[in-house]
């Protein structure tokens, strides 16, 4: 939903005449500039001259654009102008999180259902575009990356959000907080959520664009994205559909950066929402896990009606098999990780789910020193990588109710359960 101002300053009524015109409201868009165009700073500031706007976003590696405040008259004028390939409305992203809770436990149930817990300390780093990272947290390896929000800040989570999704990913081994699936790979925060775990198309690109410029000097292998909107795969990386987004996201793909999203969370199908329905994207749905262990003799849930070791109701799923061949799932019930300002809490939400399959990437990958399996595959090898690897653990006995050996009778596809014992 575009966010829209309308300014009724100087406005004057009058019985004898008609009252003065309003002004054109303002409202906030993603311009896209053809590929064609080389000096994409120069060219970004010869539009501002002539439509007179101020760029709030620039963007040069993810894509050639800005985002701006614009009215329909600069609109009109820059969907004319020969270096501009298309204008998009920026819409409103958010967090896929659901309920929380305090938690004492240090080694979360989840990490030891994905085959994580005890392994050895590894992994590359990872970008969290999310809400920040607490960036003086002990339990995370965290570095200040970048801060769509309020570009020039530390990009310091003010919601939580980020730093439980990270502390899944990377929290390191210390005998207190928790235990992430990739203890103490490096996480980069971008922080292109609010503190109300809101977003922003044109946040998003900031962040994905940071990366995409930036994966290969730092060594990012694969970032996070616990967030969506919606949105729908055209078949051409946004081209069809003029997809600011989708094309963001095949330039970080093409960077060699594995993207991890969460399904979402509203039970429905992944074809509407993004950037999960991306075909580019390892998608991750949820599925509830209580203990720890498969069997599905786990205790209740802290959500009310979830059984152990079933696909989660809440999550999203898909329903084509073009859906299946990017899905893989991970707990997403009652997820115990990081909690800002330090200690722990429990999350639920697709967005829990995913960072399980990030930090499976990152161990997959490992480090230059330490080589893993994925070392040196491209993120569609790794993603078929995974995908293979949960499917054959399910075949062993370690799958859930809902995963592709036992397939809900709706036509639902969650996909196998990640295995991240690398």
């Amino acid at each position: 939903m575009t966010r829209r101002l309308l300014s009724l300053a100087g406005l004057t009524l009058a019985l004898a005449a008609p009252a003065p015109a309003l002004a054109t409201p303002a409202a906030d868009y993603v311009v896209v500039l053809r590929e064609a165009v080389e000096r994409r700073a120069a060219a970004i500031d010869a539009l501002e001259r002539a439509r007179g706007f101020a760029a709030t976003h620039r963007y040069s590696a993810a894509l050639g654009g800005f985002a701006a405040r614009l009215t329909a008259a600069q609109v009109e004028r820059l969907q004319a102008a020969p270096d501009v390939a298309y204008v998009t409305p920026d819409v409103e992203v958010r967090g896929d999180a659901a309920a929380t809770k305090r938690s004492r436990e240090t080694i979360p149930t989840g990490v030891r259902r994905v085959g994580a817990a005890g392994a050895p300390a590894k992994g590359a780093a990872v970008a969290v575009l999310d809400t920040g990272l607490d960036l003086d947290s002990r339990d995370l390896a965290a570095v200040d990356g970048a801060n769509c929000v309020k570009p020039g800040a530390p990009a310091k989570d003010d919601n939580g959000h980020g730093t439980h999704v990270a502390g899944t990913i990377a929290g390191r081994d210390t005998g207190r907080g928790v235990v992430g699936v990739a203890p103490g790979a490096p996480v980069y925060a971008v922080k292109v959520l609010d503190h109300k775990g809101g977003g922003t198309l044109s946040r998003i690109l900031c962040g994905l664009d940071w990366v995409a410029e930036r994966a290969a000097g730092l060594g990012i292998r694969a970032v996070n994205m616990s967030l969506g909107a919606p949105g729908r795969d055209d078949g051409d990386c946004g081209r069809a559909a003029e997809d600011p987004l989708h094309a963001a996201v095949c330039r970080v793909v093409a960077a060699g950066v594995t993207v991890v999203a969460s399904a979402g969370n509203a039970g429905a199908p992944i074809s509407g929402v993004a950037p999960a329905s991306y075909p580019e994207v390892l998608t991750v749905a949820g599925m509830t896990d209580t203990d720890g262990a498969a069997g599905g003799a786990g205790p209740e849930a802290c959500v009310d009606g979830e059984t152990d070791d079933t696909a989660w109701t809440g999550s999203n799923y898909g329903t084509t098999a073009a859906d299946a061949a990017h899905l893989i799932a991970a707990p997403a019930t009652c997820v115990v990780s990081t909690k800002r300002g330090g200690g722990t809490l429990t999350m639920t939400g697709t967005s829990m789910a995913a960072p399980h399959v990030t930090g499976a990437v990152a161990r997959c990958a490992g480090t230059p020193v330490a080589p893993g399996p994925c070392a040196g595959l491209t993120p569609a090898e790794t993603i078929a990588r995974l995908r293979r690897d949960a499917e054959g653990a399910a075949v062993t006995g370690l799958g859930f109710a809902g995963d592709p050996l036992t397939p809900p009778a709706n036509g639902r596809f969650y996909g196998a359960l990640v295995d991240a014992s690398y």
